[in-house]
């Protein structure tokens, strides 16, 4: 899935290589075309696709939500039924659209997406997850709501910690075994890492069980 926010054309490569059905969120329709690639399908209120684009597009690939109460991310995630959604350009240069892609994030906690920008991915960690990473990979939680949860193979076990937005944060653990499990009480926790870990994050959400 495209947004109309900041996307390296290379982002959006990686991204394709891996999920080749291509969704686009309102703007990101003409960001999709100027970068060469057709969208299967464009979902938003409207607000900022170019009539240029629309009509590229054609009634069939445009899905209008009227919905002012909530965002292009929300829009498009929200009707994809997919084993995984990527997600570009829904962040980048301005700070609010990237706090409000993690909101989306943690709202949708049904949908395994996982967000992409900046050298960075973010996901939803769902109540179980294992990966096997390199050891000293930075490993970041950030909590949406309170939550509790245990590790093992982190630097910093979160093990008996209560975290909370303007509480207890995790960032900046460190991979400390070549294995790594996390399990959550609630689906409130985001997991921040570099992107080259997409494919081994993308496994183990596969082999995860969802909220």
């Amino acid at each position: 899935m495209l947004g109309g926010g900041a996307c390296a054309p290379e982002e959006l490569r990686a991204a394709l290589a891996r999920g080749p059905t291509l969704v686009v969120a309102d703007g990101g329709a003409d960001r999709a075309l100027a970068l060469g690639h057709e969208p299967a399908l464009a979902v938003g209120d409207f607000d900022s696709i170019s009539e240029s684009a629309r009509a590229r597009l054609g009634a069939r690939r445009l899905v209008h939500v009227a919905d002012q109460d909530s965002t292009d991310f929300d829009k498009a995630l929200s009707r994809i039924e997919a084993p995984a959604v990527l997600a570009v350009g829904f962040g980048g240069a301005r700070m609010d659209h990237t706090l409000a892609a993690f909101s989306t994030l943690a709202r949708h906690r049904a949908h395994r997406c996982v967000l992409l920008g900046g050298g960075d991915l973010c996901f939803l960690a769902p109540p179980w997850l294992e990966m096997r990473l390199p050891v000293g990979a930075r490993l970041s939680l950030f909590p949406m709501a309170p939550v509790r949860g245990r590790s093992e193979g982190l630097h910093w076990a979160i093990d008996g910690l209560d975290f909370a937005p303007a509480g207890v944060i995790g960032t900046s653990n460190e991979v400390a075994a070549p294995e790594v499990t996390l399990r959550f009480e609630a689906p409130a926790m985001l997991v921040v890492m570099a992107d080259a870990a997409l494919d081994t994050v993308l496994a183990a959400l596969e082999g995860a069980p969802r909220w």
